[in-house]
C-alpha cells in the first residue's frame, strides 16, 4: 500500500505560470528524493457549492483558480523520511518564504492520508 500527501489552494491566474515554474522545481525535488509521483492540477470543473466546495475551501476570489495537487509515496514512513531530506534542500529555500510565495499560503490546506482502495 502506499501513502498520499494531498494539499488545495488558490492561485491568482496572473501568478499561474510562476506558480507551474515553481512546481516543477518542487516535484523535480521530491521525486529524486523518492517519491514515486507528484501531481499538481488546475481546476477545470469546479463549481462553488451550497454547503462546502473547492472553491469555498481556499475563499476563492474572482480572479484566482483552485490547484489541487498530491503526491505519492510508497509508505508513511517513506513520506517522513522525504518529506525532512525535502525541507531541508537548498533549492526550495526560496519557497519556504511566504512574502515570496505566488499564491496566499494561509489559504493552502494539505494533510496526509491511508489509501483504502487502490484499482
Amino acid at each position: 500500500m502506499s501513502y498520499v500527501d494531498g494539499f488545495v489552494l488558490a492561485v491568482p491566474k496572473k501568478n499561474l505560470a510562476a506558480y507551474r515554474s515553481m512546481a516543477r522545481k518542487a516535484g523535480k525535488v521530491w521525486r529524486e528524493h523518492g517519491a514515486i509521483e507528484y501531481i499538481e492540477c488546475v481546476a477545470d470543473d469546479v463549481q462553488p457549492g451550497k454547503v462546502t466546495s473547492f472553491p469555498q475551501a481556499v475563499k476563492l476570489k474572482p480572479d484566482e483558480v483552485v490547484v489541487f495537487s498530491w503526491i505519492v509515496y510508497k509508505s508513511r514512513a517513506q513520506r517522513d523520511k522525504i518529506n525532512a531530506k525535502v525541507m531541508s534542500d537548498p533549492r526550495l529555500a526560496s519557497m519556504m518564504d511566504p512574502k515570496k510565495l505566488p499564491f496566499d499560503g494561509k489559504r493552502m490546506f494539505w494533510g496526509g492520508f491511508k489509501p483504502i482502495v487502490t484499482l
